[in-house]
């Protein structure tokens, strides 16, 4: 029998600092250096309104999304990412979908985030997801590396 993926919260206790450790590993091989947050996980992590959710697969973290609320007006997805060979079977959109939720549940008014205009797969999930964009925002990533600016609205 096929071991269903989980989608789990990070929670703050003594297992999840192996959690951590997989992810900053994931973050490091996914991300050019110079976007990724390997070396301020645990800081990101610490703060009052951050909240981490992956997805674990046969005890192997195979994705995840890192969200923050600043306050209740809106929220921004901080990062998504899944493992190269469970790419295109659904887990970031499921992860997605769970953060969404979250933010839903603590009454936010509008996600954000940003996505490299290059990245079709992760902008045509955005989209299939509601998320507007809002503009292009030069130089997000680096010199000639732009992001859109893409938003979620719940209705009131």
């Amino acid at each position: 029998m096929a071991t269903l993926p989980r989608i789990l919260e990070l929670e703050r206790d003594s297992k999840s600092s192996e959690v951590i450790e997989e992810i900053v590993k994931m973050e490091k091989k996914i991300f050019p250096k110079h976007e990724s947050l390997a070396k301020f996980f645990h800081e990101e992590l610490r703060k009052k309104n951050a909240g981490l959710m992956y997805l674990n697969l046969g005890g192997e973290v195979v994705g995840y999304v890192m969200y923050s609320w600043p306050s209740s007006l809106f929220a921004s997805i901080t990062k998504l990412a899944v493992k190269e060979n469970h790419r295109r079977q659904g887990h970031g959109e499921s992860l997605l979908r769970a953060a969404i939720e979250k933010c839903r549940g603590r009454k936010i008014q509008r996600i954000c985030l940003h996505v490299d205009p290059s990245r079709g797969s992760a902008l045509s999930l955005y989209q299939k997801l509601g998320f507007q964009i809002d503009k292009l925002v030069e130089c997000y990533y680096s010199v000639n590396r732009h992001a859109y600016r893409m938003f979620l609205d719940f209705d009131q």
